[in-house]
């Protein structure tokens, strides 16, 4: 059992049998720390006093006693009315920043600085549901022929004038009612198929895009909710709508997504062909794998 008490007699686990013994210690010189026996006493202590709070930022408890023999160093503390509080303060702040400097990877002494504390931790790519690479700017490439053909569809060609856009607006209103009679087709609940896709399509009118309707889409969990479907099934909806969002996909049919191919000509027929949008959408609809325990989260 570690003793509490220096040869004077004075407990230094009070401020004031501490303050005799840091006194002490440094009317001695350098020397006292390693051969006087309350000084090992007192650094095993502060030990076994900080393991919680060194535990609690995912640190060895020695190294929060470091930090005690650090703070104790210092005539601030001696001087103190309380000199364990300031040991207590001193030990709190380094262990923050050491946990802080194992999340940036960098020294302690570069964790104080706030120009650097105030970047967030570095995250794989894998750290995360969906991957930085499917909706963070720096990492998409989109083919511009894609966009000239969208363009040209939507005009019509330059051939028939304004006709073009008339067609493009009708398309636009009866491809939610093909892809919901798609949908109902490969086993989704009328109601609900309904439901999904007159909500994916006013998130698309508002938002603009196919990218920033998704990644509005796939946070909403309040429509999740109302819709009462799975999380996966949520997911196989918004991509077989609005197409996968990874850049590798984009210039393909799984990034085009439903409602643009039947906007750029494609038919219900033709999706109907489409054996890994037919299994995905089959899979994905509610209650196909329903079993006690199912992800509805």
């Amino acid at each position: 059992m570690t003793t509490t008490t220096n040869h004077d007699g004075a407990d230094f686990t009070t401020g004031e049998g501490l303050r005799a013994l840091l006194n002490r210690l440094h009317e001695a010189g350098e020397g006292a720390w390693a051969s006087d026996p309350a000084a090992r006493e007192l650094m095993a202590y502060a030990a076994e006093k900080y393991t919680p709070l060194a535990r609690k930022h995912g640190l060895d408890p020695w190294e929060a006693a470091t930090a005690a023999f650090d703070a104790m160093q210092y005539a601030s503390t001696r001087r103190a009315d309380d000199p364990w509080a300031m040991v207590t303060h001193g030990v709190r702040i380094t262990c923050i920043f050491e946990e802080r400097a194992q999340g940036l990877l960098c020294s302690v002494h570069q964790a104080r600085r706030p120009h650097v504390s105030a970047f967030h931790d570095p995250e794989r790519f894998s750290d995360r549901e969906n991957p930085l690479t499917d909706y963070h700017p720096a990492f998409h490439m989109t083919d511009p022929h894609d966009d000239a053909d969208a363009e040209m569809d939507a005009t019509g060609s330059g051939s028939d004038g304004g006709r073009g856009s008339d067609r493009a607006c009708m398309s636009a209103g009866s491809a939610a009612e093909d892809v919901i009679a798609l949908f109902t087709l490969l086993g989704w609940d009328p109601a609900t198929a309904r439901a999904g896709v007159e909500h994916v399509c006013g998130a698309l009118t508002k938002t603009g895009t196919r990218q920033a309707a998704y990644e509005a889409l796939r946070r909403d969990k309040h429509a999740r909710a109302l819709l009462d479907i799975p999380r996966s099934s949520w997911t196989a909806l918004l991509r077989a709508l609005l197409g996968n969002p990874h850049p590798a996909y984009s210039a393909t049919t799984a990034g085009r997504g439903v409602l643009l191919r039947l906007l750029i000509g494609e038919t219900l027929p033709v999706l109907l062909r489409d054996d890994d949008l037919i299994l995905t959408i089959s899979l994905a609809a509610p209650g196909h794998h329903d079993h006690p325990g199912g992800d509805r989260s």
